[in-house]
């Protein structure tokens, strides 16, 4: 081993008394390989991590790499197979001799090995099992963000959740919500919309068309029953090791904001759900954002601080978050500063941003023993990352030129038939593939609207009618003959002119049993307990959201 003054600093700083994933070995030059390993303990992954670097330069392998030697330590992990070749974990790879020959530089004893996965699609557009969220679980604030409404229109579209919550209308999917505005902006809405208050009919003319615009192009696959139960993702295989989730993003270039901010939906609901277990040996859970730059976006300063909050928040549940994009510019500093792993694969300096994107970059990493730290980066070569990590300690490791292990797992997508018979194999299946289609919002409003239609009719019919003399009380007709009824004694009669019944007045006078058609859902004993659990489980969102 050399006597390298970087070398004696990195044997040092990644020596862990507990368990740790094996990155690699330490590199001095593009041409030098010393045996000194680069870790990271288990016990720290969940205070989250960023992979980085330009496309091509092995993020996806990387990413591979630790979801695999997670799985065989026993903790679950999610991640998005953003390109589809993820799905190879199913499947044992393919050795060969320059593989091999890698590997053994490393001082990696590779073995092909296959992991148990489960694949999951969102909304079932792919082949995996469907994830699907209902509308109020999803919320306001994320689906703000998935319409890309400014902030005025963001605090509309909460009024709206709000009246739905109020009213008893349960938002399930797409067209329910539809359903809401729609009624809104109808004349039998008209009142209620100005109770709202802050909302105007044009702003919700312009969420309505956003969510029309949505549905157009197969946005409404996503919300429905039955809703996805995030604990479902805390899984182990039958040997021990942890199940890898995996969720396909087919045509992410159409609709890159739902796919992104579904998984922070999830992301989020495990934060609801998990119980605070505060420092643990290993992560109950590690959640892999690919193509992070996504979700930040465009997005909303009250999203991104609802996005900072859970990273912050969610470590003392035990769940671990690595955000995978291609400049660590991508995720805001207040994100970015929770990180405590880093993996940063090659960035190019083409262009001025570029240049600037790397200084910053530069910037964010402890002291290095390299004398440019820049120029490493940028001569990175493919399966090759600069490296720090959180210690046992907490602080910051050296940071290491580093040349990673190589996966065990195939590094392609798997066998369709592979695919289909883990699908069709899963435990889960039964509980998610079929669609669930209850009461909610959008027939309860379409029943308001027959009810209404039909005392439209009744008032219509009774006023168009002159009142019926009643036939059974000679006094209300004067032309008849009092003596001519038996049933008409004057003994038995304390008023000899009783005053006529009143005629129906439907247009004036409401029978009790017309209620309109929140206050009999109000009032059901269902409804009551229906709406305790709701604004239980909406009062601790995150994101504004909660379960139905």
């Amino acid at each position: 081993m050399t006597t390298s003054p970087i070398a004696e600093q990195v044997a040092a700083g990644y020596r862990f008394e507990g368990p740790a994933l094996e990155l690699g070995a330490l590199m001095l030059a593009s041409d030098q390989l010393v045996d000194v390993p680069v870790r990271i303990p288990l016990a720290m992954l969940n205070r989250h991590g960023l992979v980085a670097g330009a496309t091509g330069t092995g993020k996806t392998r990387t990413l591979q790499l630790i979801v695999e030697q997670l799985s065989a330590q026993g903790v679950p992990v999610f991640a998005a197979d953003i390109k589809g070749d993820l799905s190879g974990l199913a499947q044992p790879g393919s050795a060969s001799e320059k593989l091999t020959a890698r590997a053994a530089t490393v001082g990696q004893q590779w073995t092909a090995t296959g992991f148990p996965v489960e694949f999951y699609a969102i909304g079932g557009v792919g082949s995996g099992l469907p994830l699907r969220v209902t509308m109020s679980a999803f919320g306001p604030t994320l689906l703000s963000k998935v319409l890309g409404l400014n902030d005025t229109q963001e605090s509309s579209l909460g009024l709206v959740f709000h009246y739905a919550d109020r009213a008893g209308l349960p938002l399930l999917d797409l067209a329910d919500l539809r359903a809401v505005l729609a009624h809104l902006l109808s004349d039998e809405g008209k009142a209620e919309l100005k109770a709202l208050g802050g909302l105007s009919s044009a702003t919700a003319g312009v969420i309505l068309r956003e969510l029309i615009g949505l549905e157009d192009q197969g946005g409404d696959v996503f919300f429905g029953e039955p809703e996805f139960e995030s604990m479902d993702l805390l899984q182990l295989a039958p040997d021990g090791r942890g199940l890898v989730s995996l969720v396909e993003l087919p045509q992410l270039q159409d609709r890159p904001s739902i796919f992104s901010t579904f998984l922070m939906w999830l992301l989020a609901d495990l934060f609801h759900d998990l119980p605070e277990v505060g420092d643990v040996d290993q992560p109950k859970l590690v959640f892999f954002f690919d193509e992070a730059h996504l979700l930040f976006a465009d997005a909303s300063k009250a999203f991104l601080d609802q996005v900072a909050q859970t990273v912050r928040l969610i470590r003392s549940k035990g769940v671990g978050v690595f955000f995978v994009t291609q400049s660590p510019t991508d995720v805001p500093d207040a994100v970015l500063a929770q990180l405590g792993s880093r993996v940063q694969h090659q960035l190019r300096a083409h262009t001025p941003n570029d240049a600037k994107a790397l200084k910053a970059t530069v910037a964010t990493y402890p002291t290095s023993g390299y004398d440019d730290l820049g120029q490493v980066i940028t001569g990175l070569g493919i399966g090759e990352a600069v490296v720090t990590v959180m210690n046992e300690r907490g602080a910051p490791t050296p940071v290491a030129w580093t040349r990673l292990r190589a996966p065990q797992a195939r590094m392609d997508p798997c066998d369709p038939d592979v695919l289909t018979a883990t699908v069709a194999a899963s435990p889960r299946a039964a509980k998610y593939q079929a669609v669930i289609d209850r009461e909610s919002a959008r027939e309860m409003l379409a029943d308001r609207l027959e009810q209404g239609a039909a005392k439209q009719d009744r008032e219509q019919a009774g006023a168009a009618e002159p009142a019926p003399e009643p036939a059974s009380d000679p006094a209300s007709d004067p032309a008849s003959d009092p003596a001519s009824d038996p049933a008409s004694d004057p003994a038995k009669r304390p008023v000899p002119v009783p005053k006529p019944p009143k005629p129906p007045k439907p247009s004036t006078t409401k029978p009790p049993k017309d209620d309109n058609v929140v206050e009999q859902v109000v009032k059901s004993d269902a409804f009551q307990d229906f709406m305790r659990t709701a604004a239980r489980e909406i009062a601790r969102g995150m994101f504004k959201t909660g379960r139905r």
